[in-house]
């Protein structure tokens, strides 16, 4: 809806306001939907694998999986990866259906555009390939928050409040 806002005040200047649509759409599909999907996921997810694998550091669980001959990368990183890798490309199309349709009310409540007009504009401007690009972006997003937020864990230090445990 902001971005309709901002760009609705410029179009019509310029008497260009059927563009509305295509600026939503492309800023949504390319640029903003994938990364405040992805900053909210990296707050949400990227914390909370670090705090558990870190807690895991602390208490020794990963030690033991070493000892048992489990590689502790592949039974704890590479499934939250995947993970991540299928959860926030579709997080991301429903940020995207979302800023679409909100973009959508924006436009037709400040620029008097129907929502067939701007669906139809819509439609005819956006490709496949703005999509897949934000697609694209949101799954090296994921790889980058789990294997940091991963990372992170462990690095852990040993000690009791190292992962925000408190000692007893």
């Amino acid at each position: 809806m902001v971005v309709a806002y901002q760009g609705a005040d410029q179009l019509r200047r310029y008497g260009a306001n059927s563009f509305v649509g295509d600026l939503v759409g492309y800023a949504m599909l390319r640029e903003f939907a994938p990364l405040m999907t992805a900053i909210i996921i990296a707050g949400r997810s990227g914390s909370s694998y670090a705090a558990q694998i870190g807690t895991m550091v602390v208490t020794e669980e990963i030690d033991a999986l070493r000892t048992l001959g489990i590689d502790p990368g592949e039974l704890l990183v590479l499934p939250r990866i995947l993970a991540l890798a299928i959860a926030l490309p579709l997080l991301t199309v429903f940020a995207d259906i979302t800023g679409v349709l909100g973009g959508m009310v924006m436009a037709s409540t400040q620029l008097d555009i129907g929502s067939h007009g701007f669906l139809d504009r819509f439609s005819r401007e956006m490709r496949g390939s703005a999509l897949l690009v934000g697609l694209g972006k949101s799954l090296v997003f994921a790889v980058v928050i789990a294997v940091i937020g991963c990372f992170q864990g462990f690095r852990t230090t040993a000690a009791p409040t190292a992962s925000g445990a408190r000692p007893r």
